[in-house]
């Protein structure tokens, strides 16, 4: 039997959601008295589930349905393994979810972080399998198999992160430095590169429209590595290093804006075809993607550098930047856009107001970051920020009671 994809996506929209309701505690507590609960140890949940239960649940589904869809043939034992894959992730996740809010850093949450990239390896493993059943001139192949390349290797920063946690012997600079290194090749990597696969396969790119599609992964793959430096540029590196890092923001920009242009020139009647609401979705995300770039290549300024990492409300930005404009509201985008998960004038207004919440919550950390760099203090930023992730939990609490309801189907357009 094929994979039944609409269960599985309900658990991801859930799933958002309480990555959401995690960070409204978080912010609750920041803002008001909530003596309750470690923020920390909310902050280690609020992450580790939005990465496994969130996002990757979401990608490998996803993924799953590509294969499904490129092949004339799906077995049974595929669908079964992929399955036992997709729930294994899953108790993972919640085991994360539970055990970091109990314990932070203990060994319940850290068997199940150790746990998570195992299923990852595996899922790896298979999909790597099975992508041999696809005609090789599918420019998605690639994309998926570096996302994955980019998933298994993000976990040394993991484990490298978990020993020291461990052993309590916790150096500053290699503490940073592995943060950094999953974050990047998570959020860089594995996601990055599972998008552009879905975005490929959604519009059905051939390289034969424009030599570039087949250059642009190159491009990005080429400078995913050493990208990696732009993220510890505070770190006395040498000189080669940094010049490697500028080269890679340089390449990354280029081959974005580039591809952007193209893209949008060669697929304007798709864009054009897509209901309103879905077209201000992929143009926030865009949007989005291209400040992201530009933001990478201005952190090799020394000065901007120094600046930016020494504020946090400028990292928080950034990350939450990549992490919601661009990967959530992408993600969203495509199961809405391929029909997946049928939408209704409710679903619709939950997604606007989810977008919302995400421009909010951007608006006001960048604010707060370029303030901080006077050190001003902007009155009433903490209850701001509150209000906005309010607003994102309204638009998926939306988004996640319609995806469970019966939802008749509208017309395409």
């Amino acid at each position: 039997m094929p994979l039944k994809s609409k269960f599985w996506l309900q658990f991801s929209l859930i799933n958002l959601l309480i990555v959401a309701l995690l960070g409204l505690l978080m912010r609750y507590k920041i803002g008001f008295e909530f003596p309750f609960l470690d923020q920390k140890h909310l902050q280690h949940s609020h992450s580790h589930f939005a990465f496994t239960g969130w996002i990757s649940h979401t990608l490998m589904v996803l993924m799953i349905l590509f294969l499904e869809n490129k092949t004339t043939r799906t077995a049974n034992t595929t669908s079964n393994k992929y399955k036992k894959i997709l729930t294994a992730n899953l108790v993972c996740a919640y085991g994360m979810l539970v055990f970091f809010i109990i314990q932070g850093y203990g060994l319940f949450s850290i068997i199940f972080a150790t746990a998570s990239i195992f299923v990852a390896c595996v899922f790896a493993y298979f999909y790597f399998q099975d992508l041999k059943r696809i005609a090789k001139d599918d420019l998605s192949i690639n994309w998926f198999k570096a996302a994955l390349f980019f998933n298994v290797f993000s976990s040394l920063g993991t484990f490298a992160l978990a020993y020291m946690m461990v052993t309590k012997n916790i150096h500053q600079n290699e503490y940073l430095a592995s943060i950094y290194y999953y974050l990047h090749f998570q959020y860089n990597g594995w996601f990055f590169f599972a998008c552009m696969g879905l975005l490929f396969s959604m519009l059905n790119i051939k390289s034969s429209e424009n030599l570039f599609y087949g250059r642009v992964f190159k491009l990005f793959f080429m400078a995913c590595i050493p990208a990696y430096f732009l993220s510890t540029l505070w770190w006395d590196l040498p000189v080669f290093i940094y010049v490697l890092s500028v080269i890679a923001a340089v390449i990354q920009v280029y081959a974005w804006f580039r591809f952007l242009l193209i893209i949008v020139k060669t697929n304007w009647e798709f864009l054009g075809n897509l209901p309103y609401f879905l077209k201000y979705i992929l143009l926030f995300v865009g949007f989005a993607l291209s400040v992201k770039f530009l933001l990478q290549l201005g952190s090799t300024v020394p000065a901007l550098s120094q600046l930016a990492f020494g504020f946090r409300p400028i990292v928080i930005a950034y990350l939450h930047l990549v992490l919601l404009a661009v990967i959530s509201l992408f993600l969203l985008f495509y199961i809405y856009a391929n029909r997946l998960i049928h939408y209704n004038k409710q679903i619709k207004t939950g997604i606007i107001i989810f977008s919302v919440g995400v421009l909010l919550n951007e608006v006001i950390l960048a604010v707060q970051g370029i303030a901080s760099f006077s050190y001003t203090v902007i009155p009433l930023v903490n209850e701001m920020l509150f209000g906005a992730a309010f607003v994102l939990v309204s638009g998926i609490g939306i988004m996640a009671i319609y995806a469970i309801k019966k939802v008749k189907k509208q017309p395409l357009l």
